[in-house]
């Protein structure tokens, strides 16, 4: 897996019907669970107590999960639920016929406190062999290394250009720029079957707006 010391190791099996026996999990996701998931295993707790690490300002302990799927896919709400019920950050690893997937989420404290995460989109990488995966312990203090697995995970949806921007401000960029694709897409759909001309010109307004708003972030 990850090269990690022995005073990381964990290995707790976590029963999946923890997650989905809460009164809010819709049937829809129990059924995800059930059908998609074979095991949960908590793997490892990266923490200042467990590693040779300074403690975080944010980030206390990363929680190292590995998840066996019954077939070469996981719906994300899933991880989302996990992300929900574990007051912690967390590095998911699919593995599926022996290979594998790193998924994340940029996971940050939510206003309110009590334990609340505000989680974001979830980034991942292709499906590798174990050997492959492209996340290694860097940096100092428990924050920058989870900072750095964000970013070995996302590849080149958060790579820098040059500038100074925090994790979060390109975590911020990469969403709304997801957003702007998924909205210029809708309309040139509906451009497409809109059949009067002044409801085509005031669209195609509309969207070369959303495109140079698009070109800025890239």
């Amino acid at each position: 897996m990850i090269e990690l010391p022995k005073s990381t190791e964990f290995n707790r099996r976590i029963p999946k019907q923890k997650f989905y026996e809460n009164l809010t999990v819709s049937p829809a996701l129990k059924r995800v669970f059930i059908d998609q998931i074979k095991v949960i295993y908590w793997r490892n707790k990266i923490a200042s107590t467990t590693m040779n690490l300074a403690a975080g300002e944010t980030v206390t302990e990363i929680e190292l999960f590995e998840i066996k799927l019954n077939e070469q896919k996981l719906d994300e709400s899933v991880l989302r639920q996990i992300d929900k019920e574990i007051p912690y950050h967390i590095v998911f690893l699919l593995e599926y016929e022996g290979k594998y997937q790193a998924w994340t989420a940029y996971k940050e404290a939510a206003i309110s406190g009590n334990n609340a995460f505000k989680v974001g989109n979830y980034y991942h990488t292709d499906w590798l062999e174990e050997s492959e995966l492209p996340l290694k312990v860097d940096g100092l203090n428990v924050d920058i290394v989870y900072e750095n697995f964000v970013r070995q995970i996302a590849g080149e949806a958060l790579q820098q250009d040059g500038s100074n921007e925090t994790l979060k401000e390109l975590v911020e960029r990469n969403e709304r720029r997801k957003k702007l694709e998924k909205q210029i897409a809708a309309l040139q759909a509906k451009i497409r079957k809109e059949k009067q001309l002044n409801k085509q010109v005031q669209l195609n307004a509309e969207l070369k707006k959303l495109r140079k708003e698009l070109e800025k972030l890239k």
